[in-house]
């Protein structure tokens, strides 16, 4: 019986060892069933009489098998059909392997509870292969749902554990840490090596750091300005800037300031159209934008005209809107000064620096093509595109002329205007991203001379002004620069030379204009003023102000008249000392009365030319005056005579 349960438990196994090749004769596979049948069940024997010898002291050679082996051929030639049914009758058997629910369903409950350390002996590769099987069957299933889950959050885990120590590390290295400030002679020998940007980046950031805790992280036996000029020599070299630029730059931002505004000049401005409101709306205009493949935002909330166009697959100055004039091309930053002016219908507005166009445009559109305008510039070849985009625009409200600005209040001295929009001309340090040749092309010597062309049209376009207009008398000047020598000072400048006053550009938002600037000291109302940088307004660097004109008075003009006056009273005083002591000419007396009855209209304009004999007179000592008494007598009585022939004749 044992034998026969050992070789039923052997025709359960779900896998053969090795599949075969089907032949045509079934009688090898019974052969070495029986053979494998035969050794486990010798073994099995062997355990079961190891085990009752043990019990009850049989030996082995009193066991006779007898018939065993004709009786378990009997039985595998029987048996097995059933094998084959267990598992799978098809060709797909070979590959095909059944799950453990189904063979612990085939096998006997009874024999595998008594001989399932033997079926583990025996079936540990089958079972370890279905076993596989079923758990990465259960697997895949339970990683969908939960496992995926928590094996994500596990990751995440340990990469923010793994992102906090790497912090803790560096900050405990850099407050550990000294930073060694390369001295002179170190430089000199690194003058000849290209130093890679991300080492001279390193440095900065280096020095940045020293700055902020100065007290502690500093070297012994160095001065803040050493770090600060090291610094502006790093950036400049890192950025392509001359050093004398960013020696400006830090005079003006603090260190951390500087480095963040070089770093965003470099970089482009967000493409701006303003929608031409004499031609299309705004919504309209998107709409067919749009439908070209641009995509396209509201500039921001304190302009209804302004478009940002974020990508564009078509090129923006060639679209058919754009030839029909329904947009023009215009920065954020260059709409400010216009609408800090805010010029209204059937005004006389002067633009000084008018080319090419885009402010001019913008003003006649607020105008609603109404009152005039004169667009002037300088230079005849940039005015051509300011025409052309006027009749593109269809702006008919614009005069077009080239005159020097510094000569216009003497060609318009009685014609005046109700608002002026001063552009003037200036270095461009705000529009480095536009202009990078900037970078080593400007200087402060350059800063300075167009600074001073800056003051001489301020206060051209001043006296141009009309301050007697009910609706205007203002004016918006307004440069593309940052720097504080043709901003701030040309402003305060023109505070002392006219009689204006800067008030509200109307603008809410911008940082307020500088009222103090190392040693120099501003008017408090500079600080009305707008300024604008790109790392702070993501716009180009801008400077506005607007001032309104209270008089046609000049400060410096009205000192200098009143010693005029005095020395006018003072030569009227001789002429009465003169006529007062007529004892002493009493002879002039009766000549002079004889001139008036022959001719008055003759000693009116001999009278004329003495008069600064006379003061002449009074400025000699008394004894030339004796002199002179002595001698005017002999002409009298020489020059009735004379008067005489003369009337005869």
């Amino acid at each position: 019986m044992k034998v026969r349960k050992a070789f039923q438990k052997k025709t359960t196994k779900p896998k053969s060892p090795e599949p075969e090749e089907s032949s045509d004769s079934d009688e090898p596979q019974v052969e070495k069933v029986v053979i494998h049948v035969q050794s486990s069940s010798e073994e099995e024997d062997n355990d079961d009489d190891q085990s009752s010898n043990a019990s009850y002291g049989v030996n082995d050679s009193s066991l006779d098998l007898g018939d065993s082996d004709n009786e378990i051929d009997s039985v595998a030639s029987t048996d097995a059909p059933p094998e084959k049914q267990n598992t799978f009758s098809d060709d797909n058997a070979k590959w095909l392997k059944p799950k453990k629910a189904t063979i612990d369903l085939l096998s006997s409950s009874g024999d595998e509870a008594e001989n399932g350390k033997e079926e583990k002996g025996e079936n540990d590769n089958s079972d370890a292969e279905s076993q596989d099987d079923d758990d990465d069957d259960d697997d895949e299933s339970v990683e969908l749902d939960v496992e995926r889950k928590s094996r994500l959050l596990d990751e995440r885990m340990q990469e923010e554990e793994d992102e906090a120590d790497e912090e803790m590390r560096d900050a405990v290295s850099k407050h550990t840490s000294v930073y060694h400030l390369p001295t002179r002679e170190e430089l000199d020998r690194d003058a000849d090596r290209v130093v890679p940007p991300s080492e001279l980046r390193s440095h900065v950031d280096q020095i940045l750091e020293v700055l902020a805790d100065f007290k502690e992280r500093r070297e012994p036996g160095r001065t803040r300005s050493e770090y600060v000029d090291q610094l502006g020599l790093f950036i400049a070299e890192l950025y392509g800037y001359l050093p004398e630029l960013i020696e400006y730059f830090l005079s003006m931002f603090s260190p951390a300031e500087c480095l963040e505004f070089v770093d965003y000049s470099d970089k482009p401005r967000p493409m701006v159209i303003r929608t031409n409101t004499l031609k299309a709306r705004r919504k309209d205009l998107a709409l067919a934008l749009m439908k070209r493949g641009v995509t396209l935002d509201p500039l921001a909330p304190w302009s209804k005209v302004g478009l940002k166009i974020i990508e564009s697959s078509v090129p923006i100055g060639a679209t058919p809107e754009y030839l029909s004039g329904h947009y023009m091309l215009q920065s954020a930053a260059s709409m400010c000064p216009v609408m800090a002016l805010s010029p209204e219908p059937k005004e006389r507005v002067l633009d000084m620096s008018a080319a090419p166009g885009g402010k001019t445009s913008y003003m006649a559109q607020l105008m609603k093509n109404t009152g005039v305008i004169f667009a002037n510039d300088l230079r005849p070849d940039r005015q051509k595109a300011t025409v052309a985009n006027m009749h593109r625009l269809g702006v008919k409200n614009v005069i077009a002329c080239t005159h020097d600005g510094r000569k216009m209040p003497k060609q318009f001295k009685h014609y005046k205007f109700d608002r002026i929009l001063l552009d003037a001309p200036c270095s461009g340090l705000g529009v480095i991203s536009r202009d990078p040749s900037c970078k080593v092309q400007r200087t402060i010597a350059d800063v300075n001379k167009t600074a001073h062309l800056q003051k001489e049209l301020l206060l051209a376009s001043i006296d141009m002004l009309n301050h007697k207009s009910k609706t205007g008398g203002v004016m918006v000047y307004s440069t593309c620069s940052v720097s504080v020598a043709e901003n701030e000072e040309v402003v305060n400048y023109a505070l002392q030379k006219r009689d204006i006053k800067i008030i509200d550009t109307g603008l809410d938002f911008g940082s307020p204009g500088f009222t103090r600037y190392q040693q120099k000291r501003f008017h408090p109302s500079v600080a009305l003023t707008r300024r604008f940088y790109p790392h702070v307004h993501n716009m180009d660097g801008f400077y506005v102000c607007k001032i309104q004109k209270l008089s046609d008075k000049i400060p410096g003009e009205t000192k200098n008249e009143e010693p005029v006056e005095e020395k006018e009273v003072v030569a009227a005083k001789p002429v009465k000392i003169n006529n007062d002591n007529k004892s002493n000419r009493a002879p002039k007396a009766k000549g002079a009365g004889k001139k008036k009855r022959g001719k008055g209209k003759k000693r009116a304009a001999s009278e004329e030319p003495r008069e600064p004999a006379k003061d002449n007179k009074m400025s000699v000592p008394p004894a030339m005056q004796q002199q002179k008494k002595k001698k005017k007598p002999n002409a009298k009585m020489s020059k009735p005579r004379r008067m005489r022939a003369d009337h005869i004749m």
